[in-house]
């Protein structure tokens, strides 16, 4: 039987979130206490109003994202299949936290994995890190993350995308920028905010981790 696996973590009232994206803002739109007639018929329904932006919780970074080059692709544009991949992961849990993940490293797991890298995988990068730091201090800065090298070693096996559980695929400052980069010339992405991801040991069939699916025009990120 096949085995579902949520990646995705739950988005709530003013979660954590980086300071350079919008406040993630839930309240009660409409309850049941308001009953309402149609026709002579009772009925009450319950909604949420949400402002959040579109890099909140688990989500895919859009081209346009990180590419500031005209025609760069927005989420609604890109391929659905983009999403469908093969997927291994890779055991970087013993990284110390606020350290560089080196090629050394990627090649290490790789190996330890016992399944090569092919192209258009999604490679998921497991850290330990969501269980270490999520909802302490330190969440938002003291994850380890790939450097300009290594995200072009994963380039370089011509992978669809990544994913990591930190909000960000580099360190904080010029690392995180350059690893964006890397994307941008090399043409493939990643996911931020993942969970759940230890323990593949062969490949496996993967859906993008989604919370709320659909097309968000023009957006910058796939929530």
């Amino acid at each position: 039987m096949m085995k579902f696996i949520d990646l995705s973590r739950e988005i709530y009232h003013k979660m954590p979130r980086l300071l350079n994206h919008p406040s993630i803002i839930i309240t009660t739109f409409s309850t049941h206490d308001e009953v309402r007639e149609a026709d002579g018929y009772k009925f009450s329904s319950a909604t949420m109003s949400l402002a959040l932006g579109d890099h909140t919780g688990t989500h895919v970074d859009a081209p346009i994202h990180f590419d500031a080059r005209p025609g760069a692709a927005s989420i609604d544009q890109v391929p659905l299949e983009n999403f469908f991949l093969d997927a291994i992961c890779l055991d970087l849990s013993h990284k110390p936290l606020k350290s560089d993940i080196l090629i050394q490293d990627l090649e290490t797991a790789e190996a330890a994995a016992g399944v090569a890298i092919q192209a258009n995988d999604m490679v998921l990068l497991h850290m330990d890190f969501h269980r270490r730091c999520y909802g302490r201090d330190g969440y938002l800065s003291d994850f380890p993350g790939l450097t300009r090298e290594s995200a072009t070693w994963l380039g370089r096996k011509k992978i669809k995308m990544f994913g990591v559980e930190a909000v960000s695929p580099g360190r904080p400052g010029r690392n995180n920028f350059e690893v964006h980069h890397v994307c941008r010339d090399m043409g493939f992405t990643h996911v931020e905010g993942l969970m759940n991801n230890a323990g593949f040991r062969k490949r496996v069939q993967s859906i993008k981790p989604d919370v709320i699916s659909g097309k968000l025009k023009r957006s910058s990120g796939e929530l």
